[in-house]
């Protein structure tokens, strides 16, 4: 089955779509090889350290290496990657805020078994909700080439918004790019890691988004100490989870910005989050919430 692909260049809303429509999208090159052989060349001492999956599902053949914020500098310009945060922003538009919900490079090496087929939501305890809510939006960037000989990604298409026995009748497609290429996928599609059956490693860069109320999957406060935290910049902080994640979710000590705190410390931090009136713009549940409260809860 021929695989629908876009160009760097495509609108995020055109990509957004597609993913709402299909349950994911492929951009083709969106980086080039010299920021991928940076990311290796950072990442590979890591790697070789991390330990191989416990069992079936994670991979026996496949190590799983993550903290990539504080431990591979390149890795940062794929999360902040405007064509990513883009096409995020729009497909998890109807929550407050998004977060990074977790880093992690995916090495399935040589004799590894295709992983059983999933949907990422199930790490939410399998939470059901509902099927036109979206909690998360994840990517897979291509650090080498994905094949199907390597262990591409399979996906069932279309398969978001189905039960389990429907989504078991749908074809398996593989996610073949070149490196340098994204992958987008929703956390309801059914997907899973591919057999690799070449003689090579394939490594994937798995860097996923979460509506900002949500526990993040890697705990990005301890996978980045606050002394690294503190070199980084303020947007990428924010969407580490050094936010609001939505009214009355996040803040610290007596209603502190968490970010204001990082810089600061909690004494000396005087930046609050926002008050109620300046969510009236998140969606119509808030506007109805401020409207009766009166307008001193009204930012304008």
């Amino acid at each position: 089955m021929a695989v629908p692909r876009f160009s760097p260049d495509t609108d995020p809303s055109v990509i957004s779509a597609h993913l709402g429509d299909h349950g994911y999208a492929i951009v083709d090159r969106v980086v080039d090889d010299e920021t991928m052989d940076a990311l290796a060349a950072e990442a590979e001492p890591y790697i070789n350290r991390s330990a191989h999956g416990r069992d079936h599902y994670d991979g026996v053949h496949t190590r799983r290496t993550g903290a990539l914020v504080a431990r591979c500098p390149t890795a940062r310009r794929l999360i902040m990657h405007p064509t990513v945060l883009g096409t995020v922003g729009e497909f998890l538009g109807h929550a407050t805020t998004f977060q990074l919900h977790l880093t992690q490079i995916i090495s399935i090496e040589p004799g590894e078994s295709d992983q059983q087929l999933h949907r990422d939501q199930m790490a939410f305890d399998f939470f059901p909700f509902p099927a036109d809510y979206h909690v998360q939006c994840n990517t897979m960037w291509a650090l080498t080439d994905f094949t199907a000989e390597n262990g591409a990604t399979r996906i069932r298409p279309g398969t978001s918004a189905m039960s389990d026995d429907e989504a078991a009748a749908v074809n398996v497609i593989q996610a073949e790019m070149p490196r340098g290429s994204v992958l987008f996928y929703d956390g309801k599609v059914v997907h899973a890691g591919g057999a690799n059956r070449s003689d090579g490693t394939r490594q994937g860069v798995n860097i996923t988004y979460a509506v900002g109320w949500v526990r993040q999957e890697e705990n990005q406060f301890l996978a980045c100490p606050p002394e690294i935290a503190r070199t980084l910049d303020d947007d990428l902080l924010r969407l580490m989870g050094y936010q609001q994640g939505a009214f009355a979710l996040g803040y610290v000590g007596d209603q502190q910005d968490p970010l204001a705190v990082l810089r600061h410390s909690l004494e000396g931090a005087t930046d609050k989050v926002k008050v109620v009136g300046e969510f009236a713009e998140a969606n119509q549940s808030f506007r109805s919430f401020v409207t009766e409260l009166g307008p001193s809860t009204d930012p304008s």
